[in-house]
């Protein structure tokens, strides 16, 4: 099927056709995506609204900043606070930790756009500069490049990245022991252009690859919806012009050669095995968890905030009672609402 990405007649017969396998099909089914610029497309251009009502899509864990751990939110203020210069993304800066930002920490925290940026900050002053790298297998390899350098002695890195596969098998788990539903999975076209397709081959539900305009997640939706119908679980690629089968591999190589993985916790999750980057002892000179002493350690916070049930995709943003009302961007309660990547942000911007 020729996909036009933007023609709004494109979407409509897209949409009828989803409409006639939902219905061929009985049951209600609910597809996961796991990546936020997803939930901005299908948001932004009311997508939700072309689909027929037993068929719902819901996002998963597809921020890497919202589930980015309290623990590690607290090192990076407690450095800010300590006299550490912090630089990092700036979707990062709100997220809240135990107490406050890194926004309002009152320490030295810089705006980057790139660890390449934050290089150059600790080549202009004597003081220790820390990189806090967040996340997923799409910015890891930056981090790598980055290790196989010659960097200022006076940088390091908060290693912060996570990987998507471990997170949809603990889901799946989940589904498993609870009979919670997921019927399949529109995976993220940034990690993908990375991974490729190989490292979901081993779920037993449909998955499709899917790009970012509406007409790319349409197109991925009807494949899925088409799956189902007929009794079938594969990886699809729907997004040919950007990912391939084999990702690229010299990335791959590149995060192998510089990366352990490793069990780590996710915001909103456990510890999910197997599913973070930690730095290889080779370059442990340049690990800010190691050279600052950094306790890692979560602490229980009640705040009435349910972002863990939305990144489960057990709930949606206007589910929780501090929606649009106490939580909101500037100020935020829960990190959904901090990133425009996040699912209450991205909901709140196209309300």
């Amino acid at each position: 099927m020729n996909v036009d990405y933007r023609d709004h007649q494109t979407a409509l017969r897209l949409s009828e056709k989803i409409g006639q396998l939902v219905r061929k099909h009985g049951e209600e089914i609910k597809i996961m995506h796991v990546c936020g610029t997803h939930e901005a497309s299908i948001t932004r251009f009311g997508v939700r609204s072309l689909l027929p009502e037993n068929l719902r899509v819901v996002m998963g864990p597809g921020c890497p900043v919202c589930i980015t751990p309290q623990g590690e939110i607290d090192a990076a203020i407690k450095m800010a606070k300590d006299g550490i210069t912090v630089a990092t993304y700036g979707d990062l800066m709100r997220v809240p930790g135990t107490d406050g930002s890194l926004a309002d920490s009152g320490g030295d925290v810089h705006i980057v756009g790139s660890i390449t940026h934050a290089v150059e900050l600790a080549k202009k002053t004597d003081n220790e500069v820390v990189f806090i790298a967040v996340g997923f297998e799409t910015t890891a390899p930056t981090s790598s490049v980055a290790l196989l350098q010659t960097l200022p002695r006076n940088f390091s890195i908060l290693c912060s990245h996570r990987l998507i596969p471990p997170a949809l098998r603990w889901l799946l788990e989940q589904v498993s022991e609870s009979g919670a539903q997921i019927d399949g999975f529109l995976l993220p076209g940034h990690v993908c252009t990375i991974i490729g397709l190989r490292p979901f081959e081993e779920f037993p539900v449909p998955q499709v690859v899917a790009g970012f305009e509406p007409n790319d997640v349409l197109y991925g939706l009807y494949l899925i919806a088409k799956q189902i119908v007929n009794g079938e679980h594969k990886v699809e690629n729907a997004y040919p012009r950007v990912v391939h089968y084999e990702g690229n591999v010299k990335a791959q190589k590149l995060m192998q050669r510089t990366f352990d993985v490793v069990d780590v916790e996710w915001r909103g999750f456990p510890v999910i095995s197997q599913s973070g980057y930690a730095i290889k002892r080779e370059f442990e000179s340049y690990d800010a968890r190691l050279r600052h002493n950094l306790d890692f350690t979560s602490k229980e916070v009640k705040t009435g905030c349910i972002c863990n049930l939305v990144l489960q995709g057990l709930r949606v943003p206007t589910d929780c009672k501090l929606f649009a009302k106490v939580c909101v961007p500037h100020k935020a309660v829960g990190p959904c609402m901090v990133s425009g990547e996040g699912a209450c942000n991205v909901w709140y911007k196209n309300r």
